[in-house]
């Protein structure tokens, strides 16, 4: 599967793209009039605009959506880290404790479809005033040639299976064997879930193997949470129930958690800030 840059307009050519597996993530554009502007894939989908080739974006206002998803999301990784802490969770009932995780995964789960919707929502053309797709499309589109769209919908569909795991853990009458096939398991499926999705949006913005730091905020974001989705990954291994229902590394778990959880909270509340430093109108 390839993809290619979106519609340009009349004149305007490609000078070269790159990208990981076959998806173009940057691309050196040529307008009529021979000046080179860079157009990236994580800056189309989030409205930033074009970029002067080799000129430090000259920034703008916050959009209104990104202030959306970093609250919802911050929101969502306050609950999963105060719920992992000892002074939280050894006061207070273990239902309060589970149902923390509950509306923190309910955030996260709003916040995920967010950047869904926005992903979907991206002009057909390089320029901001391109056609958009329709209303349906824009909710439940299929664009398989995009690897930010594979990166939302994979975290999209982790943060049910951690609505599955955090609402089955509110229960107090499960076996072990139901915990660990309404608990453990879709916990450890998300956390696969949001390791990939990651990872492909740390690709999107990484130019290369090894970590490569463009400089800019959403490069930034792309790792923690990166780094957030393994920790989260340590912290589900580590829950896997031992014969006698308990889990086999209880402070692992309570760690893992935290750790991933303001690595999330530090992301989130970069996502506004990306919006208006990163914002060009080239």
């Amino acid at each position: 599967m390839t993809s290619r840059v979106p519609d340009l307009p009349a004149g305007w050519r490609v000078l070269h793209t790159h990208g990981p597996l076959g998806f173009v993530t940057h691309a050196v554009l040529v307008r009529p009039d021979g000046s080179e502007v860079e157009w990236s894939s994580r800056r189309h989908r989030k409205g930033l605009g074009l970029r002067l080739a080799g000129v430090r974006a000259e920034g703008g206002r916050a959009s209104a959506t990104s202030w959306w998803i970093g609250s919802l999301f911050a929101i969502g990784s306050l609950c999963f880290a105060l719920g992992s802490v000892p002074l939280y969770f050894e006061a207070l009932d273990p239902a309060v404790v589970a149902g923390t995780f509950f509306v923190g995964s309910i955030f996260f789960t709003s916040a995920a479809y967010l950047q869904f919707h926005e992903t979907l929502r991206a002009p057909g053309g390089v320029v901001a005033e391109s056609a958009r797709p329709g209303r349906l499309a824009s909710l439940v589109g299929w664009q398989p040639r995009r690897i930010d769209f594979w990166a939302v919908l994979v975290q999209l569909v982790g943060t049910v299976f951690f609505n599955v795991s955090t609402f089955a853990a509110t229960q107090a009458d499960l076996t072990l064997a139901q915990e660990r096939h309404l608990i453990w398991a879709p916990d450890v499926y998300g956390s696969i879930c949001f390791l990939v999705a990651s990872w492909f949006a740390y690709a999107e913005v990484n130019r290369g193997v090894l970590p490569r730091s463009d400089r800019s905020v959403g490069w930034r974001i792309a790792a923690l949470n990166l780094l957030g989705s393994v920790a989260f990954g340590v912290s589900a291994v580590a829950a896997r129930y031992l014969p006698t229902g308990e889990s086999a590394n209880l402070g692992l778990v309570n760690l893992g958690t935290f750790l991933g959880a303001v690595c999330f909270l530090v992301g989130a509340a970069l996502l506004p800030v990306e919006s208006a430093k990163e914002r060009s109108s080239a």
